[in-house]
């Protein structure tokens, strides 16, 4: 069998330590690395964990689980897939943070795998793969951790919540359903909703603003029913260049729902004046972009209990 070895690396403006932590931390993922939908730590033992990853590869949204083993002491976290995604019969590797003085960093990130079948096709598919993930990562990497102090202002999360007279089921359903919400929500204009995968969901959709225009998202989704659904949008609408959220359901003893829907932004900056006017400023892009997604989930969360209700 071939094995291949290749080795990308990175030089970063931060500490050794802040660049660990980053990695070490998978819930950062989505927000560090752009072929990254969601990671979900699926059980952990001390220095050992597994983790179940959604990502696009070549633009395809892959998933697979990897058992990570992480040593703080040496910066070094090595990663195994278990269950790999054909092309793709075998794949690992390490990632090394190297301090180079006491502010900058080198970071190598090492991977070895095979094809199935040892197919040369497979096996290029593979190299494209892993070039191009690999080169964004470490590209975005380095942008992250080097704005992570400077964007703390552009960077917010919040959520909303109803209580629903119903089951998390049934309003779980609403949520997943989003083919079904041109006919369902007042907000959605049009869907091209697909499921390539059991649990992973494309969403494109036209939703409609205040003033009557119609502007285009698209999302990745995550399905764990009937609980939760994370996403990541890959098409932003201009002010911001990052949204990551997730909807929830927790059902309660008395039979009684909360529904919730929580968001993760990071505003785009250069994009104020031109959207919002030459005197807004950072607050002013925050409070517009809160009140716009705080709208719609609020909307989608109220035609789930709906729904929900009307199951009973």
């Amino acid at each position: 069998m071939t094995l291949r070895e290749v080795e990308h690396t990175v030089d970063i403006d931060a500490p050794a330590a802040a660049i660990y932590r980053l990695i070490a931390e998978v819930e950062n993922w989505p927000r560090i690395f752009p072929p990254t939908i969601f990671v979900d730590r699926v059980e952990a033992d001390g220095d050992s964990e597994r983790i179940r990853i959604w990502a696009t590869a070549n633009g395809e949204p892959k998933n697979w689980t990897s058992r990570r083993t992480l040593d703080a002491e040496a910066q070094v976290i090595t990663f195994r897939q278990e269950v790999s995604t054909p092309p793709v019969a075998a794949m690992g590797g390490t990632w090394i943070i190297e301090p180079l003085t006491e502010s900058t960093s080198r970071v190598r990130l090492l991977h070895d795998y095979r094809a199935i079948d040892d197919d040369p096709k497979g096996l290029a598919w593979i190299d494209e793969a892993v070039d191009r993930n690999s080169r964004s990562e470490l590209a975005a990497l380095k942008t992250n951790v080097e704005l992570a102090h400077a964007t703390e202002d552009v960077t917010f999360s919040f959520e909303d919540s109803v209580t629903i007279a119903g089951s998390a089921k049934d309003a779980y359903d609403f949520v997943n359903e989003a083919g079904l919400w041109p006919e369902r929500l007042p907000h959605v204009a049009t869907v091209r909703f697909e499921e390539p995968a059991p649990g992973l969901q494309s969403l494109e959709m036209d939703t409609r603003a205040k003033d009557g225009s119609t502007h285009t998202t698209k999302s990745y989704r995550v399905t764990f029913p009937h609980h939760k659904i994370a996403y990541k949008q890959v098409t932003l609408p201009a002010l911001m260049t990052l949204h990551t959220g997730y909807w929830t359901f927790t059902e309660a003893a008395d039979g009684t729902t909360t529904a919730s829907s929580q968001h993760t932004v990071v505003l785009n900056t250069a994009n104020i004046a031109r959207i919002l006017g030459e005197d807004a400023t950072v607050a002013d892009a925050r409070a517009y972009v809160h009140g716009a997604l705080s709208t719609n989930s609020r909307a989608t969360l109220g035609h789930a209990k709906d729904h929900a209700e009307s199951q009973r």
